[in-house]
């Protein structure tokens, strides 16, 4: 049988170098805290951890070096008004054309959410429906991604800046 007083002394130690009681559950927290805004980034993020590159016209067009987005993946870009800014991506789709879109659909638009890429497919980040990307400017209506116009010239894509304005009420412009 111990003494008392060691006994005593081993609680005392004991209890001194305890943490905090709350010190695990707070880490614990903040670990969780960190992977969903990590998990929200990855999901609704705009392809770069930038963001969307903001581009401007010039006589009238925007105009984009084919070499930068002839990856397959897709570039997302924002264009500045007056008003407000207007979302859209270009992707070189699985059958090798380079295609274009705004941000937004005829459902969807009003959550302003757009769209993030899944291998040869856009994803609706509000709605989950998917759609493959070499259907992007060939298919319109419902939650598929609204239609850009966009041509290649001297290896450039040129987008209007006409059509982009067209695309206003996507962005309540």
């Amino acid at each position: 049988m111990k003494p008392v007083h060691q006994e005593r002394q081993e609680k005392k130690d004991l209890f001194s170098a305890k943490k905090p009681p709350h010190t695990g559950k707070i880490i614990g927290l903040l670990g969780v805290v960190v992977a969903i805004a990590v998990a929200g980034f990855l999901l609704i993020g705009q392809g770069t951890s930038d963001g969307p590159a903001t581009v401007k016209a010039e006589n009238g067009y925007v105009r984009m070096p084919l070499k930068n987005i002839d990856d397959g993946q897709a570039h997302f870009f924002t264009f500045e008004t007056d008003k407000g800014q207007i979302d859209f991506f270009v992707v070189k789709s699985v059958d090798g054309q380079i295609r274009a879109a705004f941000d937004a659909c005829d459902v969807c638009y009003k959550e302003r959410k757009g769209y993030r890429q899944s291998g040869e497919f856009m994803v609706c980040n509000n709605c989950g429906q998917q759609f493959r990307t070499d259907l992007i400017n060939e298919v319109k209506g419902g939650c598929n991604p609204a239609p850009l116009a966009r041509k290649t010239e001297n290896n450039e894509v040129l987008i209007s800046q006409a059509d982009l304005l067209k695309g206003g009420g996507y962005f309540g412009i």
